[in-house]
């Protein structure tokens, strides 16, 4: 069987793999020069199964709006003349209510719980490393009302199976100690010792070069034109190289037997075009990577610090710090006054919490933070599209929001086995399965 996988990020590269483990053959498609060249490039690096929890939940609706005029909220809704955000909007609200955070919560993690197996498998069966660290999350407080929620969390997450436990200052400051300095600003904070941490880039770059050797064919910087549609079902897809140089040169038709749109926040308009209508909308996400200053000062464990709302992991001879969301379509600016503010309250923050750890001088001040910015693929829920749509041969797997290192092998590994006929073994809304342990999905594609 041919399949044609659009996107070289996490979730494509993880689908390819697992496709060629079923003796599928397959095509990679994505327009940038490699592998994890956009929103896989410079994430938060965690792989957090203990930390799946949709935006949305009874208190976003207030604080969306206590933030829409702050430029450093951690959820910004920055409203723009577009009809599929406010659509998007809407779908959110919806899920505004403990029913459903606590229904979208069951699946994330098991989706989160099936993912970490199939990470650990691939990485046992492949030897990529990858600045990997295996000493859990830790999440602290600044406040005590925050650390006395957390309890409400921890519950729920051991509910489903997590064994993510509160713990004092002390006990935290014990994990891990880089936080001394910072010790008498935190009430508290929970930790996970399952979780991990590592890049992205480097892990799905690697894979995709066995990917290649095990002959997958990539077509990097190739951009989709279209999906051809014929009746009821896709018949192929054009692309068209960048680079074509002077003589020009025109698109060319890929044909297989299955097409898998993995294009992350670009999954939605594309799939639009041929009447698959699915609530993804990008959220812009930032990161600053720091260069050490103090290696010996820096943490090991990765951590979230949720008076901000960011989250930092340490990769080698770097600080890698990510967090807020900014819903404003598809602008990918760094330069705007909104960015700007955004990139230097995570060198404020670090700076902070690190003094003297990290080089967190901006550009302005002579440093070289490495500031950089992706769109996250966002549902109204937090749950991810995974399975095939009413289009024949068409197959989605996008949607993963801020999770899409934390879910990107179970996903790809899932979008395998449901295109060889398999029902994965979790208890997750596949869209297009009907089986007795799949819980059906929220949205219908």
């Amino acid at each position: 069987m041919k399949t044609i996988v659009l996107g070289a990020g996490i979730i494509g590269i993880s689908t390819a793999w697992h496709l060629l483990e079923r003796g599928h053959e397959v095509v990679v498609v994505d327009r940038q020069p490699d592998a994890a060249l956009e929103t896989s490039f410079a994430n938060a690096a965690q792989i957090s199964v203990s930390y799946c929890e949709p935006w949305a939940n009874r208190e976003a609706p207030l604080k969306a709006l206590k933030w829409m005029f702050d430029k450093e909220a951690p959820l910004l809704f920055r409203p723009q003349l577009d009809w599929d955000q406010w659509r998007w909007g809407l779908k959110f609200l919806a899920q505004c209510n403990d029913t459903a955070f606590e229904r979208n919560v069951q699946q994330i993690v098991a989706l989160g719980a099936y993912s970490h197996a199939a990470l650990k498998d691939l990485v046992a069966s492949t030897g990529i490393e990858y600045n990997r660290l295996e000493r859990g999350i830790a999440h602290f407080y600044t406040d005590q009302k925050s650390f006395d929620a957390a309890g409400h969390a921890v519950e729920l997450m051991r509910k489903f199976g997590v064994q993510r436990r509160l713990v004092s200052r002390d006990e935290l400051l014990k994990i891990e100690p880089a936080f001394k300095a910072y010790g008498d600003k935190i009430t508290g904070g929970t930790y996970t010792s399952t979780d991990e941490s590592g890049d992205a880039r480097v892990f799905t770059q690697e894979l995709a070069r066995r990917c290649a050797a095990r002959g997958a064919q990539f077509l990097y910087g190739h951009d989709v034109l279209r999906l051809n549609k014929i009746g009821d079902a896709i018949d192929s897809v054009a692309v068209i190289a960048r680079n074509t140089g002077a003589g020009g040169q025109k698109d060319f038709i890929l044909k297989g037997d299955a097409f898998v749109v993995a294009c992350g926040s670009y999954s939605a308009p594309l799939l639009r075009t041929v009447g698959v209508d699915l609530p993804i909308y990008p959220g812009k996400g930032y990161s600053a990577t720091f260069p050490l200053l103090r290696p010996e000062g820096a943490p090991m464990v990765s951590t979230i610090d949720d008076g901000k709302k960011i989250a930092m992991s340490r990769l080698g001879n770097v600080l890698r710090v990510a967090g807020t969301i900014e819903l404003g379509g598809f602008d990918m600016s760094l330069d705007s006054p909104v960015a700007r503010a955004r990139c230097h309250m995570l060198s404020r923050r670090i700076a902070e919490i690190l003094p003297g750890v990290c080089d967190t001088r901006t550009p302005e001040e002579g440093g070289n933070p490495q500031y950089w910015t992706g769109l996250r693929p966002a549902t109204p829920t937090n749950i991810p599209f995974i399975g095939q749509t009413r289009v024949g041969k068409l197959w989605v797997n996008a949607g993963h929001g801020t999770l899409g290192w934390t879910h990107g092998a179970g996903s790809g590994k899932a979008m395998a086995e449901l295109l060889s006929g398999e029902v994965p073994a979790m208890n997750f809304g596949f869209l297009g399965v009907q089986a007795p342990r799949a819980v059906r999905g929220t949205v219908a594609a």
